[in-house]
């Protein structure tokens, strides 16, 4: 992108509706309440003919260094000084207060350029609060109307003043550089054809999209800042400080790696406001979005039962699943305690035999790169594909070890079997009488295939078909 834009403003102003209006997607997280955003999200805008990286914010307010207010307003002057340019949005329905004011010349002392924005112009009485903006000092306000789309071609024409032709309308350094994807409507469907009789090498130039997920205050965002070496996400000692999902990109050992920060994600019962609702949704998708997620457990109070439906949330969805126990360093006999947490992950978790569990604190950096390499290995057997004739030898051999049961008298056969896809792994069986085969069977099948094939800790799907019996029409007569 040629440029970045901030966009700052006090509290409900309608920041986050014109960042999801700039980015064409409802990414930022919208409600009446003040407050919503806290920590600042990315994302490529398109205005008109402009293309530019944007960066929402949380509402600039007057507190101490040491509360969360304060914490979400050095968060905000980063991202004014990251920008090349900031939106200040107003409020032209209410008018200015005292706030405004303050703001206003805080971003005068930056030296930057700065858009004037008076949202919610189409408001009745909106007239005197956009008169208001002109005594702010910072030129003539832009009146829009985020929510309806109105006076973004005045916006345009705005930023091109302020930024001068040469830089606004700069060449952009990669046009097919990927974007904020709208993870609700993503594809999660595994890649390749169906029924393939070889063994494709693992692709580990692609970038690998992570979610970081677990219950409120197990520390993701502090392990988040410790894997980028900085303050990029907001946290403390409150519970729940995380409200989007917000998405960060860096590099490990020359690989890219773009993580998502979720909001903490307590028990259905206990998520009563409609923000929370929000936030876990957005969680949900990120889950889905992602290719594997990393589940973080406070190692001090492990395996709760929230902790244990979110593993299984993990996987039903298909994904693939690493399990970090966050806090490590308030550990005080970690062999005794490791030994401990790998016989009830295994007890706990045996839908998911094999998964990995890597001891971490995000507070010191014990731990994050073994966290990473499990996180890679998790992928490689995430997008394994087995061939078929390696399948159907070892079909052969698993029956003949442990033959099906009869049902009825009649013995089930299992005829034939290939890996449909990847991501996760699944694999279709043909066989007899497909809706006799008992559970415990299946089961058996799948631990083989985890143990025989190499796939610990990824979900593995088998699906049956049977033969149509060209005759059955002509029992059914008699």
């Amino acid at each position: 992108m040629s440029f970045t834009v901030a966009i700052v403003g006090r509290p409900n102003v309608g920041k986050s509706t014109l960042f999801n209006r700039l980015v064409g997607k409802k990414l930022a997280l919208v409600d009446d309440t003040p407050g919503v955003t806290r920590d600042r999200r990315p994302g490529d805008a398109k205005l008109v003919d402009l293309r530019f990286r944007i960066i929402d914010t949380a509402g600039l307010e007057e507190a101490g260094p040491d509360t969360l207010e304060g914490r979400m307003r050095a968060q905000t002057e980063a991202a004014i000084d990251e920008a090349d340019l900031s939106l200040f949005v107003v409020d032209a329905k209410t008018g200015l207060t005292p706030l405004d004011k303050t703001l206003g010349e805080m971003l005068r002392r930056r030296g930057k350029p700065v858009v004037l924005v008076a949202n919610k112009s189409e408001a009745r009485g909106s007239d005197s609060g956009f008169y208001d903006a002109y005594t702010l000092g910072l030129g003539e306000p832009v009146p829009i109307s985020a929510e309806h789309g109105q006076g973004m071609i005045d916006l345009r024409d705005a930023i091109v003043e302020a930024l001068g032709p040469e830089k606004a309308f700069g060449e952009d350094e990669d046009d097919e550089a990927e974007t904020d994807v709208d993870v609700s409507s993503a594809n999660f469907a595994g890649e390749g054809d169906e029924g393939e009789d070889f063994e494709p090498a693992y692709d580990d130039t692609k970038p690998l999209r992570v979610a970081i997920v677990g219950r409120p205050n197990a520390g993701k965002s502090t392990l988040i800042n410790r894997f980028l070496g900085e303050d990029r996400l907001l946290t403390g000692p409150e519970a729940g400080i995380t409200r989007d999902s917000i998405s960060v990109e860096w590099d490990w050992r020359g690989r890219t790696i773009k993580m998502f920060d979720t909001a903490g994600m307590r028990r259905k019962a206990r998520v009563q406001e409609k923000l929370e609702k929000l936030s876990v949704a957005d969680a949900l998708r990120a889950i889905r979005f992602a290719e594997t997620v990393v589940i973080v457990f406070d190692a001090t109070i492990p395996f709760e039962k929230q902790d244990l439906q979110i593993v299984d949330l993990v996987l039903r969805e298909g994904r693939a699943a690493v399990l970090a126990f966050n806090k490590w360093d308030l550990v005080e006999d970690p062999q005794a305690f490791l030994t401990d947490l790998r016989e009830k992950t295994e007890r706990l978790l045996p839908q998911a035999r094999g998964i990995r569990a890597v001891p971490i604190s995000g507070q010191t950096g014990y731990g994050l790169d073994k966290l990473m390499q499990n996180i890679i290995d998790t992928d490689m057997v995430w997008n394994k594909r087995i061939s078929t004739a390696r399948l159907n030898r070892w079909l052969e051999s698993s029956q003949i070890q442990h033959p099906p049961p009869a049902v009825s008298g009649r013995r089930i056969r299992l005829k034939y079997m290939t890996q449909v896809k990847a991501r996760p792994p699944a694999f279709m069986i043909s066989c007899t009488r497909s809706d006799a085969l008992p559970e415990s069977y299946v089961r058996y099948l799948i631990n083989g295939l985890r143990a025989d094939f190499q796939m610990p800790g990824v979900p593995i799907r088998i699906h049956f078909k049977s033969a149509e019996n060209p005759y059955e029409h002509k029992r059914k007569k008699r």
